[in-house]
């Protein structure tokens, strides 16, 4: 791997990373050049950063406008999550058909990490939250469907972001909890059913509210190290 393309890798974690944990909030300006200046790196490896952002619909790029973080609207939200509960509904039932002691364990070891992250008021909890539902697809051996999944789950993290009523994390983590017990069991009915009350419960969140313009440069200050998990 060449240095610009390990670079471009690094930004686009550090990125991916601050707007899935909604420092970077949707409608935000992402300039190349603050960027650039922010990693130290060149405006190329910035906007090669940005391309795979937007190839995950994360960012939004325009002709003559540049870059900013994708903002869905409230129409879309309802597509979003109408067609996201079709999708894990798909996962579930491949996962309830063939799931090992060794994907069982990655999904308790996942839920740990939130637990964690939770008790140290980690912005980090908000990511992982939505890692875990990515973290099932991968599960299902599936590429394709793991592509759309974690597409689908970032705009869902995007909606959440714009339009999320305060909420406690601790109910998402418990019911990630229940869901990962019907799966040992491969108890397929029931694991649909946490699924679906769960992610009702994760678009019942939505509201209007309005959102802050912030300061990029001191956002991505706090994610240059590119060795955070």
């Amino acid at each position: 791997m060449s240095s610009s393309n390990s670079r471009s890798d690094a930004i686009y974690a550090s990125l991916r990373r601050a707007i899935l944990e909604q420092a970077l909030r949707p409608g935000v300006k992402l300039p190349e050049d603050t960027i650039g200046d922010s990693f130290s790196v060149s405006r190329t490896s910035a906007r090669n950063a940005l391309l795979r952002l937007a190839s995950d619909g994360l960012v939004d790029i325009r002709p003559n406008r540049g870059a900013a973080v994708a903002m869905p609207s409230l129409a879309e939200a309802e597509d979003i999550f109408s067609l996201r509960r079709c999708l894990e509904r798909e996962v579930i039932e491949r996962l309830c058909r063939k799931m090992s002691k060794d994907g069982i364990d990655a999904m308790l070891s996942h839920v740990r990490e939130e637990e964690r992250a939770l008790k140290a008021s980690s912005p980090r909890s908000i990511r992982l939250a939505g890692e875990f539902h990515i973290l099932l697809a991968e599960l299902t051996g599936s590429e394709e469907l793991t592509n759309f999944v974690t597409r689908i789950v970032s705009r869902s993290s995007l909606i959440l972001a714009r339009f999320g009523r305060p909420h406690s994390a601790e109910c998402g983590i418990r019911e990630h909890q229940q869901l990962v017990e019907a799966l040992r069991e491969q108890d397929q009915a029931l694991a649909i059913e946490i699924m679906d009350s769960h992610l009702h419960a994760v678009e019942d969140r939505a509201n209007n509210d309005p959102d802050q313009e912030p300061d990029v440069s001191a956002i991505l200050s706090r994610y240059l190290i590119s060795d955070q998990p």
